[in-house]
C-alpha cells in the first residue's frame, strides 16, 4: 500500500525541475529530519480514538455510569477506568 503525494502538488517549480533531473518517473522517500518524529498513533489515528474514548468515559461517569459498568462497557481494567476519570489516589472505593 502507498501513500504518496504528487511532486508536482508539494514542490515549488524550481525544485520539482531539479528533482526531474534526477529521479523523473522515480518514486522516492523523502526522510524527516533528524530528530522529527511522530508521536505514538498520529498517523494511524490510534490516539485521537483514544482521546474520543477517554471523553466518552468521563462523560458517562459525570452522568452517573459505574466504574464497573465502564469496565464492561470499554473492556477496560477498574484501574484504567480509574484512572481516566480521574480517580488515581484510590479515593474511590471498590465498587465505584
Amino acid at each position: 500500500m502507498s501513500r504518496y503525494k504528487n511532486a508536482a502538488r508539494v514542490l515549488p517549480p524550481d525544485l520539482l525541475a531539479e528533482v526531474q533531473r534526477y529521479a523523473a518517473g522515480e518514486q522516492l522517500y523523502v526522510p524527516r529530519p533528524e530528530g522529527v518524529r511522530m508521536g505514538w498513533g498520529e498517523r494511524n489515528g490510534a490516539r485521537e480514538a483514544l482521546r474520543r474514548r477517554n471523553r466518552a468515559i468521563k462523560r458517562l461517569h459525570r452522568e452517573g455510569a459505574t466504574i464497573d459498568e465502564l469496565m464492561v462497557r470499554f473492556h477496560l481494567g477498574y484501574d484504567s477506568v480509574r484512572k481516566i476519570v480521574g480517580g488515581k489516589n484510590g479515593s474511590s472505593g471498590s465498587g465505584e
